[in-house]
């Protein structure tokens, strides 16, 4: 039944753009939150891999079948290829080897669990950091700006391709000197 707009109230306009805004928000969040359960779904797999890689000899041949009957088991979710599964297992690395050598500018690195920015930023993006970046502070500081400013993909490239991390760096070290 369509709407009459003058048998609605005057205040109904404010409340639909009110509805409407939460309705935006609730889709963000669950996006978000879809996502976040998604990277750090990839982390345990990756990490599994590295202990089955450890423990018991696992290699290419195991994690192609895995793909092979991950596909087979859920044909509707994509992502499970043997480059990305391969690609779980350097997310996985990426944030615990070698983590523990790093300074104290990058405490909230533990070594052991999945830094939360890198969770709340899209697979894509993170594939990227991995591919382009192999300090573990560099891929956070970048992570972090992603998550706080919202950057594409492309955008991200570019900030990576025109060295923003150690430019912001030295110019936060001037703004702390004076």
């Amino acid at each position: 039944m369509p709407r009459t707009a003058n048998k609605m109230p005057a205040s109904y306009p404010a409340m639909l753009e009110d509805i409407k805004s939460r309705i935006h928000a609730a889709q963000i969040r669950a996006a978000l939150s879809i996502n976040r359960e998604l990277i750090e779904l990839y982390w345990d797999i990756g990490k599994l891999i590295t202990a089955r890689q450890k423990n018991e000899g696992w290699g290419k041949s195991v994690v192609e079948c895995l793909s092979a009957d991950l596909r087979n088991e859920f044909p509707q979710i994509a992502g499970f290829s043997p480059r990305n599964i391969w690609r779980m297992r350097s997310l996985y690395l990426a944030w615990t080897k070698g983590i523990q050598k790093l300074t104290q500018a990058v405490a909230e690195l533990d070594g052991e669990n999945l830094p939360l920015p890198v969770a709340e930023i899209p697979w894509g993006h993170n594939i990227l950091l991995l591919g382009k970046l192999k300090s573990p502070s560099k891929r956070l500081w970048y992570a972090i700006k992603t998550k706080e400013l919202g950057w594409s993909r492309s955008v991200l490239v570019h900030q990576i391709e025109s060295d923003l991390y150690p430019r912001n760096i030295r110019l936060n070290c001037r703004h702390q000197k004076n």
